[in-house]
């Protein structure tokens, strides 16, 4: 029997607030979070940017690597929805890319290369703290529904939580610590990819799939795998 969207978004949360236990990795929630919001959305493509301790966007976890290069296109140009939604923290529509204006040249060239028509770009925040930004793409022009937008934001939302609990932000200290712990592992994971890429001469996509499902068939976080690979004390 077929799970109703209603049932998969219920389980997307169930999902997600299970990760938030003591030791849960960061790279790993995230993941998850980008996985699931491609899932119940039906969503093209879904890529995360991350703030470091001073503030500068990375990219930390993505659907495809058609989203990863779109989003390190923006990075690069320091301009694109993505971009602006973590500057003004608040959500940016695009609903034809091709429209998108000027400054934003690069990233519309880039996403309309990689296959994109349409995104939405939703804030990581909470109360007065942002975060990093996430980008829902879509292979169709179009706006997404009101619905779908609420729901993107509270799969968010949630994660957010999960990163800036109340202690993490009674002590800047551990927040700065956890946010680069998520850069640092993403580094660790692209490294990884291109390894596993190399040795099964396959995409980069089908790299990740590799190490996302060893890392979930033996419950370990993305980046146990990715450090072990790069360290070549595993092999996959």
């Amino acid at each position: 029997m077929t799970a109703t969207r209603e049932q998969r978004l219920l389980e997307a949360f169930a999902t997600l607030a299970d990760t938030l236990v003591a030791g849960y990795h960061v790279v790993d929630l995230l993941q998850n979070l980008v996985d699931t919001t491609q899932d119940v959305l039906e969503v093209t493509a879904v890529g995360l940017l991350l703030a470091d301790e001073t503030g500068s966007l990375d990219l930390v976890a993505s659907t495809s690597e058609e989203s990863r290069l779109v989003e390190v296109m923006q990075l690069g140009a320091d301009a694109g929805p993505c971009i602006e939604c973590f500057r003004s923290t608040g959500i940016v529509s695009l609903a034809d890319i091709r429209q998108a204006p000027d400054e934003w040249a690069e990233f519309r060239e880039s996403a309309l290369e990689q296959g994109f028509l349409s995104v939405y770009a939703i804030p990581l925040r909470l109360r007065e703290t942002t975060i990093g930004a996430m980008n829902l793409f879509s292979d169709t022009a179009g706006e997404l529904g009101e619905h779908d937008i609420r729901a993107a934001q509270a799969l968010a939302d949630v994660a957010t939580i999960g990163i800036l609990q109340e202690r993490a932000l009674r002590a800047s200290d551990a927040v700065r610590e956890q946010l680069q712990l998520a850069l640092n592992s993403r580094v660790l994971i692209e490294q990884a990819k291109g390894m596993l890429a190399y040795t099964h001469d396959v995409s980069m996509n089908e790299a990740f799939g590799l190490l996302r499902n060893y890392a979930r068939r033996n419950q370990l976080s993305l980046a146990e795998v990715a450090q072990a690979l790069v360290h070549r004390t595993l092999i996959i």
